[in-house]
Order: C-alpha cells, then sequence, then structure tokens
C-alpha cells in the first residue's frame, strides 16, 4: 500500500485534484484530474468521484494528508467560496472520507507558497529591479476574482499570509477611471478591485466602454457597440487579439493599466522588496499585452516613491499549476509534521 497525499486547487470555474506519493520534496505525482466546478452541488461529490478513480483506488487506503486550495476566505476551517455556492468544513470532509490530516487554505496562499519550489521558466520578469534577500513578497492574480497573499521571512523559510485584498477599493487614477468607478457605483454600490480586475472585470470594463463609445457611422461591421454578458472575458481578447475591435483593444489597455496600478500599491503597502509575482488565470494569457510596457508604468507611476518601484522585481507566473503546487508541499509538510 503507498502511502499518499491529496491537494486541490478549487476555484469558481474549475477544481484541479491531484494525487502524489509521500516522501521528500513535492512527492511523486501520480494522478491528476480536472473538474468543472459549477457541475457539482458540493466539493464532497468532487473529492468521492476522485478517490474512486482507478488510478486513485489503486494505490490503495485512504490518502495520509489532505490540503485544498479555495478562491475564498478560511474561518476556523470553513470556506464559503466566494464565486461558488460550496462550503467547506474541513473537520466534516476529514470525518466523511476517513482522512487523518486535512488542512483547507486561501488559493493565493497556496500559490505563494510555491514560489520558492518554481524554475526559472515559470517565471516571466518583466523588471528584474533590485531583490532584497528575505524581502517581504507579495503574490496577486485575476482569474475569476482577485487573489492576494504575501510572504514574509520567518525562522529561516517564507510563511504565507492569506488576504482578501481583492476586495479593498477600486482607486481610479484618472478622469476615465473616475468614470468607469462612477459606472460600477451605479450597478454594485460598493466597487472592490475585483470587479475591474478578473474575468467579469474585463467583461465590466468592455460594457463601461461599449455604453461610452460614439458609433462611427462609417462603420459597418456591427461590432463598434455591444454588450457582454457578465464574464465574457474570453471574448473581449478574441475580439482584442484577433480582430483588432477598437472597444475590446481599449479595455485591454484599461484593464491592464488598472492591474499595474494596484500591483504598484500592493507592493507599497508590504514594501515587498522581495518581488511581486502576478499569477492567476488571465495574466499567462495577455503577457504580451504585459510586456507591451503599459502595466509596468502604472506600476511605477507612484510619485515621490517612483524610483523605489524601479527598484522592485516584477514577475509573472506562467505554470498555471502554482497553487496546485503550493498545496500539494503543504500536504507534504502535514505528513512530516504529523510523524
Amino acid at each position: 500500500m503507498t502511502r499518499y497525499v491529496i491537494s486541490a486547487d478549487i476555484g469558481g470555474t474549475k477544481t484541479l485534484l491531484h494525487a502524489a506519493e509521500s516522501g521528500d520534496g513535492n512527492g511523486q505525482a501520480h494522478y491528476e484530474r480536472l473538474y468543472p466546478s459549477r457541475d457539482y452541488s458540493s466539493f464532497s461529490d468532487v473529492l468521492r468521484d476522485f478517490l474512486n478513480q482507478p488510478k486513485v483506488a489503486e494505490l490503495g487506503g485512504k490518502p495520509a494528508s489532505a490540503c485544498f486550495a479555495v478562491a475564498g476566505p478560511i474561518v476556523q476551517q470553513t470556506a464559503h467560496l466566494t464565486n461558488l455556492p460550496w462550503v467547506m468544513d474541513g473537520e466534516a470532509i476529514a470525518k466523511e472520507f476517513s482522512i487523518p490530516s486535512i488542512k483547507l487554505i486561501n488559493d493565493f496562499k497556496a500559490v505563494a507558497l510555491s514560489i520558492e519550489i518554481l524554475s526559472p521558466g515559470d517565471l516571466e520578469t518583466l523588471q528584474p529591479g533590485k531583490p532584497h534577500a528575505q524581502g517581504v513578497r507579495v503574490a496577486l492574480g485575476a482569474g475569476t476574482g482577485m487573489g492576494v497573499a504575501w510572504l514574509m521571512w520567518r525562522e529561516g523559510g517564507y510563511i504565507s499570509l492569506s488576504s482578501e485584498a481583492g476586495h479593498m477599493d477600486f482607486a481610479p487614477a484618472d478622469e476615465l477611471q473616475d468614470r468607469l468607478l462612477q459606472y460600477l457605483r451605479k450597478k454594485f454600490g460598493h466597487v472592490s478591485i475585483e470587479r475591474i480586475l478578473s474575468g467579469p472585470g474585463l467583461t465590466n470594463i468592455f460594457n463601461f466602454l461599449s455604453d461610452s463609445f460614439e458609433a462611427d457611422p462609417s462603420d459597418a461591421s456591427g461590432l463598434m457597440q455591444v454588450q457582454l454578458n457578465a464574464d465574457s472575458a474570453v471574448q473581449v481578447s478574441d475580439l482584442a487579439f484577433k480582430h483588432n475591435h477598437p472597444i475590446a483593444v481599449k479595455a485591454m489597455d484599461l484593464f491592464v493599466e488598472i492591474y499595474g496600478a494596484y500591483a504598484g500599491s500592493l507592493a507599497l503597502a508590504g514594501l515587498s522588496r522581495g518581488g511581486v509575482y502576478v499569477a492567476g488565470g488571465i495574466a499567462p494569457k495577455i503577457i504580451d499585452k504585459l510586456r507591451e510596457g503599459g502595466f509596468m508604468k502604472a506600476f511605477c507611476d507612484k510619485g515621490r516613491f517612483s524610483a523605489l518601484m524601479g527598484e522592485t522585481p516584477v514577475h509573472v507566473v506562467m505554470n498555471p499549476k502554482a497553487g496546485l503546487l503550493g498545496a500539494t508541499c503543504e500536504a507534504q509538510r502535514m505528513i512530516v509534521k504529523n510523524d
């Protein structure tokens, strides 16, 4: 019978589960399966299916530990997912599946935990900066929502601190962004940064610009003024990158500028001289746009602190499984701690 651990990266759109043999390091990958989250009424339904998969069942017995990275706040090992109607209780899951040790962690805490084990090929550097050894790091990323976690050096290694900084107020930087804020305030009341820096947020920007756009009578494409559904980020990207749609191109530019400004604000908040790591599902898909310069210009545009911002390393995490890697590392540590 093989001793093994289970890890998961659980988001509003998809849930990725992973079985790995226990041991030193990250463990040897054994089996992995992707589930569309909204097709299941609870996480237990997903986990049950996964554990019954032949490649997992052949390991024999129950997992020695499990760590689940969850897109939402964790309170006493209970999580109400922000963009999914699931409630997860770590103790109840452990009892239901007879797993001796289970931990729920925030999904971006898991991303942050992966940073030390990512390979150079997993990172795209936007600004090398002047990194400080043992300096504070911050990981952030737009996807279904906006996640943020901090890394701080303690007793010979980094520890990860969860946050809900994606729900901080949006701070407009110019007149156009002021108008975007007013537009979204009428729709939502409180306007957090997640209303803009996320898949649905990119759609919000597109619809705002479409409403504000003065159509060119000579345009016969039928694409100039359209309204998209709540989460149409893929469609906005397609219109921008494949069709050069003017509203979509402007939406993407504005998204990237706001993204850079927000990343810079987080870097200032934590004095993140160890580096800023932009993760999440969207950044790797728009990496060429991030390289164009709008992101870093907004990142560094902090007035008297612009010089400091120019010294802050900024990287894009290109590995889509960073959160899963972090959760797997934590599951392995749980075994060592319990032995």
